[in-house]
């Protein structure tokens, strides 16, 4: 397993804390062996194996976990057998109707440390946050950034070069499985289109109660294909008309919804940077895993402006910004980046192969008025900076 420190960082202060520790994040991508690793981690502190209780809830091998009271009095025993501070894992919890009622009646009831996951968004924006009343933290989980997954292969049977490793991301994307098992291209693109597939299903149609799978899917794949572009709904409700099937706006919307909140697809604002506002239009559409891209779709090396750009936009919020799209004036900056009161903003390409490049790379962010860090991001060798512009190549920036 992938010591993945920066998500262990974040939750070991609230071990042993009266708060819920949530991990949200899009299915497969390493929730479940976050749980393992907080184990190890507490192991490794002295607590007993006995004291650490878990539930999976996509399993059927516990009847206990279809049943909420079932699963309390399961819980109830081991608390009663621990001899100490029970520490309780659910994994996948929003399986078990009325998940809620049952985290915060082992709060009221053991003494008890809590920690769960889920793949949907919006699981603390309704009746968790009503009964645990401000008693949680979510700690939002992602696949592998490309430095998780360059570490994951080194010093393996093929340790592979940088470049070799980052173009192997490019197309991959960063579902961990990818990384600790030894399949070829072929087996990764069905594992790939299978999370695809079951996220469509269970986290969005099963969920929503959405009829009409075939238009929810066509709409997700215009979406994957337009990934780093600009979101127009005139444009996806005319293509859907093309492909013969109708839409309205507020099904268009709901469906999006339905996409950000299984954590498969990002909606990023635009915000004028001199103006300091929010543009109610205009927004753009990534993923929170490329590989389902090629995987689906294909051609993330051809649409590699897309890929890059998509790639840049997960490390910024693997990293704590929060991302907006910049413009000034009639220019764009890719990315306008905020953490707590540190900004950064950041323009990206493939090559900057010329000068006209060059200057369409530079110029948005040299009308920028402000001293805040610019940074032009590419695959060139060379550094390019220039009037207090720092240019770094991409795979060095990630691995930072």
């Amino acid at each position: 397993m992938i010591q993945r420190d920066v998500y262990l960082k974040k939750i070991r202060p609230f071990i042993d804390t009266p708060v819920v520790k949530v991990l949200t994040g899009m299915r497969r991508c390493g929730k479940t062996v976050l749980l393992e690793l907080i184990k190890i981690d507490l192991r490794s502190r002295g607590v007993d194996p006995s004291r650490l209780l878990s539930i999976n809830f996509e399993s059927s091998l516990e009847p206990y976990s279809r049943n909420r009271e079932a699963c309390h009095a399961h819980i109830r025993e081991s608390a009663g057998r621990a001899g100490g501070r029970l520490y309780l894992f659910l994994d996948e919890v929003q399986e078990l109707e009325g998940w809620e009622k049952l985290v915060n009646s082992c709060l009221v009831d053991f003494d008890i440390d809590i920690f769960l996951t889920g793949s949907n968004a919006r699981m603390l924006s309704g009746e968790l946050a009503t009964y645990l009343g401000g008693r949680y933290v979510e700690i939002k989980v992602y696949p592998f950034s490309f430095r998780e997954a360059y570490e994951s292969q080194r010093g393996g049977q093929v340790s592979l070069s940088k470049g070799d490793a980052f173009l192997r991301y490019l197309v991959l994307g960063g579902m961990p499985f990818l990384y600790g098992h030894s399949i070829d291209d072929a087996s990764a693109r069905q594992y790939l289109g299978d999370i695809f597939d079951s996220t469509i299903l269970k986290d969005i149609a099963q969920r929503n109660r959405v009829r009409d799978i075939d238009q929810l899917r066509r709409l997700i794949l215009f979406l994957i294909a337009n990934a780093g572009n600009t979101f127009s709904s005139a444009s996806v409700i005319r293509y859907l008309k093309g492909e013969g099937r109708s839409l309205s706006t507020e099904t268009l919307y709901n469906y999006l919804r339905y996409c950000i909140d299984s954590c498969l697809l990002h909606l990023v604002p635009r915000e004028d940077l001199l103006g300091k506002r929010l543009l109610g239009f205009q927004e753009k559409i990534y993923l929170t895993d490329h590989g389902i891209r090629q995987a689906i779709y294909g051609n993330n090396l051809r649409d590699i402006g897309q890929t890059l750009e998509n790639i840049v936009y997960m490390e910024l919020v693997r990293r704590g910004y929060d991302v907006k799209v910049g413009r000034v004036g009639t220019l764009e900056v890719d990315f306008s980046a905020l953490r707590g009161g540190e900004k950064l903003y950041v323009q990206v390409a493939y090559l900057l192969a010329d000068d006209t490049t060059m200057e369409r790379e530079f110029a948005s962010l040299e009308s920028i008025p402000d001293n805040y860090p610019k940074l032009v991001l590419s695959m060139d060798e060379i550094d390019r900076s220039r009037n207090g512009i720092i240019h770094k190549n991409i795979r060095d920036f990630l691995l930072e």
